[in-house]
């Protein structure tokens, strides 16, 4: 089962559309994951066309209409993978700890808000995953997006796409 993960996209603030990579990723993905903040509603219609499975949430700049079609966590079994996906789990520090006590027996979590890629592990093996953004790098370097495979329970090839400037 091939992932997309994603977040903090802000269309159509910090952009037009999704960078044509991402799309392309969404495309060839079985699932696409989005951690929140989506802000245009549209995008939301988008993906759901365009993804075969799409799980999200909605983020701190998602508006009513956004909030009233995607709950703030959502749980899924993933192959045998228990993900959670929600927008804010709070400062960096003591992350783990804190996400680990919140959410028992989750194998990922995905979270979004800081724009900042991010791939820990939490005791008793929680991993946290955040793509970054791929429309608004804020501090970072680039902007990202990830992408992983899941098998037999298992999340492997999880890698950090560097998008081009635009």
């Amino acid at each position: 089962m091939r992932l997309v993960i994603t977040a903090d996209t802000h269309l159509p603030k910090r952009a037009r559309d999704l960078p044509d990579p991402l799309w392309a990723a969404v495309d060839a993905a079985d699932v696409v994951v989005h951690a929140g903040d989506w802000v245009d509603e549209p995008l939301l219609d988008a993906l759901e066309a365009r993804a075969r499975r799409l799980v999200g949430v909605y983020g701190n700049n998602d508006g009513p209409a956004l909030r009233a079609r995607l709950p703030e966590i959502a749980q899924v079994d993933l192959d045998g993978l228990r993900m959670a996906v929600v927008h804010e789990t709070g400062p960096k520090a003591r992350r783990e700890e804190r996400c680990a006590a919140r959410f028992p027996g989750v194998d990922v979590l995905v979270f979004g808000h800081s724009h900042i890629p991010w791939d820990t592990l939490a005791p008793g093996g929680l991993r946290l995953l955040n793509p970054g953004s791929p429309t608004d790098r804020r501090a970072q370097p680039y902007a990202t997006f990830l992408t992983a495979r899941v098998a037999a329970g298992r999340l492997d090839d999880v890698e950090l796409h560097r998008l081009p400037p635009r």
